[in-house]
């Protein structure tokens, strides 16, 4: 019997060639600049804030990022799978940029109430979202008041709102007597509606007369509670807005009244209550207070 020719019985299986071509060498040179300018552009957009304006600034810049990395995908025949995945977030992003658009515009403003967001809620980084529920709750409606009709009297209208001026001056008297004005963008009856709870009612303490034709916007104590129950975060910058208001006009009144030597009143004290009118209606002017050796300040 022949021994085995092992030599002959060696099979060897030639590898077949590779599924994906082997990085022999460094590609020389570098790639085009359609494929610099995409990942700025995602870089950019990576940078974008919250709210409808941040997600705005965010998806552009993630559309136009991922289109120039689709456009380079398709340039080069083996990247089929980079080309397919930029298409298909170029299309996601394409989609988000359409709808935070159309949130947009669909919680666009009057002009007035546009002026009351910037100015006093979206410091507080209230959303347009939310704002709109705010102004919702009013019905978006803006009232007017004539010169010289008023908006409370003392001891006869009930607190069953709370309003913020857009336009004109309020004077605000007590007895007859003046103690100061309400501005555009204040609160017209913050220190009534801060003085009672939900279950609560009550009349105004003061008469609130229109100096020139006002404009503002009012929420029924009502229906803004129910908003509060619904959304505590709204409750809460109310307080926050109302409150802060408060406290303005009580150092606005601190600053002004003065007595008949010329010394500040301090409201923690009962005998502000019997200032008279005419003291405290000229502090609307520039007053100099006296000090020690006739010098003023």
């Amino acid at each position: 019997m022949e021994p085995p020719d092992f030599e002959a019985m060696n099979y060897t299986v030639d590898p077949g060639p590779p599924g994906y071509p082997l990085c022999e060498a460094w590609k020389e040179g570098a790639e085009g600049s359609v494929f610099h300018l995409s990942n700025i552009l995602l870089f950019l957009g990576f940078m974008g804030g919250s709210g409808f304006y941040g997600l705005l600034y965010l998806f552009s810049f993630l559309t136009v990022g991922f289109f120039c990395s689709t456009l380079w995908a398709w340039s080069d025949s083996c990247t089929t799978d980079s080309f397919l995945w930029s298409f298909a977030l170029f299309g996601v992003c394409l989609g988000q940029l359409l709808y935070v658009s159309y949130r947009l515009r669909s919680v666009s403003f009057e002009k007035d109430f546009q002026e009351l967001y910037a100015s006093v809620f979206q410091r507080l980084g209230v959303s347009l979202t939310h704002f709109g529920k705010i102004v919702a709750c009013c019905d978006g409606h803006i009232q007017s008041l004539e010169k010289d009709h008023c908006f409370a009297v003392e001891g006869k209208t009930p607190i069953d709102k709370l309003s913020v001026l857009l336009s004109g001056r309020i004077r605000v008297t007590v007895n007859g007597e003046f103690l100061h004005y309400i501005y555009p963008l204040q609160f017209l009856d913050s220190p009534e509606w801060d003085s009672l709870r939900p279950s609560e009612e009550g009349v105004f303490q003061v008469t609130l007369r229109a100096d020139n034709p006002c404009r503002y916007v009012a929420w029924r104590r009502k229906k803004l509670y129910l908003l509060f129950a619904k959304h505590r975060y709204i409750a809460k910058i109310f307080a926050l807005v109302v409150r802060n208001d408060i406290a303005e006009k009580l150092y606005s009144l601190n600053d002004k009244a003065l007595n008949s030597s010329g010394h500040r009143y301090d409201l923690r004290l009962p005998s502000y209550c019997h200032t008279p009118g005419t003291e405290l209606e000229k502090t609307d002017v520039l007053l100099q207070v006296p000090t020690q050796g006739g010098r003023t300040t």
